[in-house]
C-alpha cells in the first residue's frame, strides 16, 4: 500500500471534474465521494485536499473542502506539466525548477512521470532538496 511505504495520500476530487463550474451541492459530493472512497480502501480519508483542474483553491472550492472535512488545502508552485504527457526529459526540466518548499504536480499513471522520477529524485539530492509529505514541509 502506499501509506506503508511512508507517502500521505490526499483527495484530489472523485472524478477529477472542473469544481468551478459545480454548483455548491455536486461540488462537495465530488470531494465527499472521494474522501469516503479513500476511508473505505486507505482507511484514512487523506490529509488534504487538492481541487482538480486548477493551481490554487477557489472561495467556494475552499468552503466545499472545509464542510467535508479538510482543514488545508494544497496547491502548488511547479507543475512538471505530466498530465500532458511531453515525456520524461520534458517533466525531468519543469520538475528542475522546484526550490526548498516547492509543491510539484505530479500524477500518477502516466508513463513519462515513473520514467522521469529517477532522475528527478537524483537531480533533487544533487541539490541538497529531499523530497517529504506534504505534512513535513508544512509543520
Amino acid at each position: 500500500m502506499v501509506r506503508d511505504g511512508g507517502h500521505e495520500l490526499g483527495n484530489h476530487t472523485w472524478s477529477h471534474p472542473d469544481l468551478e463550474r459545480y454548483q455548491p451541492g455536486p461540488m462537495l459530493t465530488e470531494i465527499e465521494r472521494c474522501r469516503d472512497a479513500l476511508s473505505t480502501v486507505a482507511g484514512t480519508p487523506g490529509t488534504f485536499f487538492r481541487q482538480s483542474q486548477g493551481q490554487h483553491a477557489t472561495a467556494r472550492e475552499l468552503a466545499a473542502a472545509g464542510t467535508a472535512g479538510y482543514a488545508r488545502t494544497l496547491s502548488y508552485d511547479v507543475d512538471s506539466l505530466d498530465w500532458t504527457d511531453p515525456g520524461a526529459a520534458v517533466i525531468r526540466r519543469e520538475v528542475a525548477k522546484a526550490t526548498a518548499g516547492s509543491v510539484v504536480s505530479m500524477h500518477l499513471g502516466h508513463p513519462g512521470t515513473v520514467q522521469a522520477l529517477p532522475g528527478i529524485l537524483t537531480d533533487l539530492a544533487g541539490r541538497g532538496l529531499t523530497p517529504v509529505t506534504a505534512t513535513e514541509l508544512l509543520r
